[in-house]
C-alpha cells in the first residue's frame, strides 16, 4: 500500500518578517493616522532630548533632589488641575484644533526656555514656570489625542495604532537620551530645548494636514453638566474606577525612579551619560513592549495588563545597591516594556468600550485620578530619601507598586472585561448605561 509522504515546508525567515510587518502596520495605510504618526514621531524625538536635559539642567543649577522633584511636580500638578477642562473642551471642539493649539503653545515655551538656558540666564523658578506651562498644555493635548484616535482609525486597528504610536515614542527615545547626554556634556541643555520647540512645530504642521471626518457634537451644555456626564460614564463601570485608582498608586512608586534615578546616576554611576544609557535601555524596552502589543490580543486584556506591571518595579530594585548603569538599563528595559504593553491594552479598552462623544472626558478623569498623587510624590521623594535613606525609599516605592497591581486583579469586572473589536465607538453617551454589563453595577450615580 502506498505510504503517505509528509512534506515540511520551511518558510524564509525574512519572508515571515515581511509578512509580520505588513500585518502589523496596516493602520499606517489610513491617511490621517499616518500623518498623525509622522508628526508625533517628530515631537517624540524632541521630548526624548528634553527628558534628560531637564533633569541635568536642574542639577546643574542647584544639585538638589528636592528641586528636581519640585520641577517634575510643577509639570504634573497642572495636568491634574486642568485635565478635566481639557477633556470637556476636547469633546466640545474639534480635537485636531485643540492639539494644534497645544503644540504651538509648547513650541513658544520651549523657545523661551532654550534662550534662557543658552544665555546662562536661567534660574530654578524659570524651570518651574516652564514645567507648569508645559503641563497645562499636556492637560488639553492628552485627552484630545485619546479621543481623536477612534475618529481616524478603524475599530479593528485601534490597538495596532496605539502600539505604533508607542513604538515611535520609544524608538525616538533610544538614541534621543544618548544624544541629550552628549549635548548636556558639550554644548549644554539649552539646545535640547530648542530642538524640542522645533519638533512641536513639526507636529502642528502634520496635524493641520489631516482631514479628520466630522463628528456629531451634542448641543453644548453648562460646563459642570458636561463634566458630570463624563463622571457618570466613569463610575458606571467599576473596572474603570478600579484601574484608575490602581494607576494613581502605581505612579507613586514610579515617581521614586524619576527623582532618585538621575541623582544616583549623577553621584554613583557616571553622570548624564550614564543616565542616558539607562533611558536608552528603557526606550528599547518600550519598542519591544509595543511590538508585543502590535499582535498580542488577549481575550481578557486587563488581566495581562496588570500582571506585566508586577515586573515594572525591577528598575527600582536595581538602583538599591546600585548596579552598574548597563544593568539598571536592562531593568529599565523590562519596566518600560511592561508599562507600554499595559498602557496599550488599557487605552484600547477605553476606546472600545467608552462612547466616542464622551471618550475625551473619560480619558481626562483617567489621567486626573492616575496623576493625582504624583505631584505630591515627586515633591516628597527627595526629602523622604534625605530623611530615611535613598535605598529605603526605593524599597518602599517598589512594595507600593507590587501591592497595587496585585490587588486590582481581585476585582471581578477587571478580570472579566473582554475585547470588543466589533463595538460601535459612535454609540451616544446616553446609551452607555444600557450597554453596560449588568454584572458591573455603578459605584455612584452623580458627581
Amino acid at each position: 500500500m502506498p505510504c503517505a509522504r509528509i512534506v515540511l515546508l520551511r518558510s524564509n525567515p525574512m519572508e515571515r518578517l515581511r509578512g509580520f510587518l505588513r500585518n502589523a502596520t496596516d493602520a499606517l495605510s489610513e491617511r490621517d493616522f499616518r500623518l498623525l504618526w509622522i508628526g508625533q514621531t517628530g515631537s517624540f524625538f524632541g521630548d526624548a532630548l528634553v527628558g534628560v536635559a531637564l533633569a541635568f539642567a536642574v542639577l546643574g543649577l542647584t544639585g538638589s533632589a528636592g528641586d528636581l522633584g519640585l520641577v517634575f511636580a510643577a509639570f504634573a500638578l497642572p495636568r491634574v488641575i486642568f485635565i478635566l477642562a481639557g477633556g470637556v473642551w476636547s469633546d466640545r471642539l474639534p480635537r485636531q484644533r485643540v492639539m494644534v493649539a497645544c503644540d504651538l503653545l509648547r513650541a513658544a515655551v520651549q523657545g523661551v526656555m532654550s534662550t534662557l538656558l543658552i544665555t546662562g540666564s536661567a534660574e530654578i523658578w524659570h524651570l518651574i514656570a516652564f514645567a507648569m506651562l508645559m503641563g497645562s498644555a499636556a492637560a488639553f493635548f492628552t485627552p484630545a489625542s485619546v479621543g481623536l484616535m477612534p475618529q481616524i482609525v478603524s475599530p479593528a486597528r485601534l490597538q495596532q495604532a496605539n502600539a505604533l504610536v508607542s513604538i515611535s515614542q520609544s524608538g525616538t527615545h533610544i538614541f534621543g537620551p544618548l544624544l541629550a547626554g552628549l549635548m548636556v556634556a558639550t554644548v549644554g541643555p539649552g539646545w535640547a530645548f530648542a530642538v524640542d520647540g522645533a519638533s512641536f512645530l513639526v507636529s502642528a504642521g502634520f496635524l493641520l494636514a489631516m482631514r479628520v471626518p466630522p463628528r456629531d457634537v451634542p448641543a453644548r451644555r453648562p460646563f459642570i453638566a458636561e463634566l458630570a456626564e463624563g463622571w457618570r460614564e466613569v463610575v458606571s463601570r467599576s473596572w474603570v474606577v478600579a484601574c484608575i485608582l490602581t494607576f494613581s498608586i502605581s505612579n507613586i512608586s514610579l515617581a521614586a525612579f524619576q527623582v532618585l534615578g538621575p541623582l544616583i546616576a549623577d553621584r554613583e554611576l557616571g553622570g548624564a551619560s550614564a543616565w542616558g544609557i539607562v533611558a536608552a535601555g528603557a526606550s528599547i524596552g518600550g519598542v519591544a513592549g509595543a511590538a508585543v502589543a502590535l499582535r498580542w490580543k488577549p481575550d481578557r486584556p486587563l488581566i495581562p495588563a496588570f500582571l506585566v506591571m508586577l515586573l515594572a518595579q525591577i528598575e527600582l530594585l536595581l538602583l538599591v545597591p546600585p548596579f552598574p548603569a548597563l544593568v539598571v538599563a536592562m531593568g529599565a528595559f523590562v519596566t518600560i516594556a511592561s508599562i507600554v504593553i499595559s498602557n496599550t491594552l488599557w487605552d484600547t479598552m477605553l476606546q472600545q468600550h467608552i462612547p466616542r462623544d464622551a471618550l475625551s472626558r473619560v480619558s481626562s478623569y483617567d489621567w486626573m485620578v492616575s496623576l493625582i498623587f504624583l505631584p505630591i510624590a515627586l515633591a516628597v521623594v527627595g526629602p523622604l530619601a534625605e530623611s530615611i535613606g535613598v535605598r529605603e525609599t526605593l524599597l518602599v516605592a517598589a512594595l507600593i507598586g507590587l501591592l497595587a497591581n496585585s490587588a486590582v486583579l481581585l476585582v471581578p469586572s477587571v478580570r472579566n472585561l473582554r475585547r470588543r473589536e466589533d463595538a460601535n465607538p459612535a454609540e451616544p453617551a446616553k446609551a452607555a448605561a444600557a450597554a453596560a454589563d449588568p454584572t458591573d453595577p455603578p459605584l455612584a450615580t452623580s458627581i
